[in-house]
């Protein structure tokens, strides 16, 4: 058997794309250095990596992460999410089983907010 060890973002500034997910995570720091920054996953899942590369960012993501408010509706955590430093994309509402926002972090790297009630998906 095999597992996910960790999913790795590449970004000019670890540091400070690590203090956005640590935020809009509220995981803890795993390592920390000027070139590498990476988060604990509580559950013991898959840590979240941020590597330094000299290049920047030019075409959509192959990868990105989906996340899933618990405690409180999309609305109010796309509003969190922008007062964090995220930007709405697009709102992505073809399917009414699984409307959900295409956002992009500080960095234009993006994620998707998807509802609350989509525990399985």
């Amino acid at each position: 058997m095999t597992v996910i060890h960790g999913i790795v973002v590449d970004c000019a500034n670890p540091i400070e794309l690590g203090a956005f997910w640590h935020e809009v995570l509220g995981w803890e720091y795993r390592r920390y250095s000027e070139g590498w920054v990476s988060l604990r996953n509580p559950d013991g899942g898959p840590h979240l990596g941020f590597d330094r590369v000299p290049e920047g960012k030019t075409v959509k993501n192959r990868v990105h992460i989906d996340i899933r408010p618990v405690d409180r509706s999309r609305d109010e955590e796309r509003a969190r999410l922008e007062s964090l430093g995220a930007t709405v994309l697009r709102l992505v509402d073809d399917n009414p089983d699984d409307p959900h926002e295409i956002m992009a972090d500080p960095e234009g790297n993006e994620f998707c907010l998807v509802e609350p009630g989509l525990a399985g998906t």
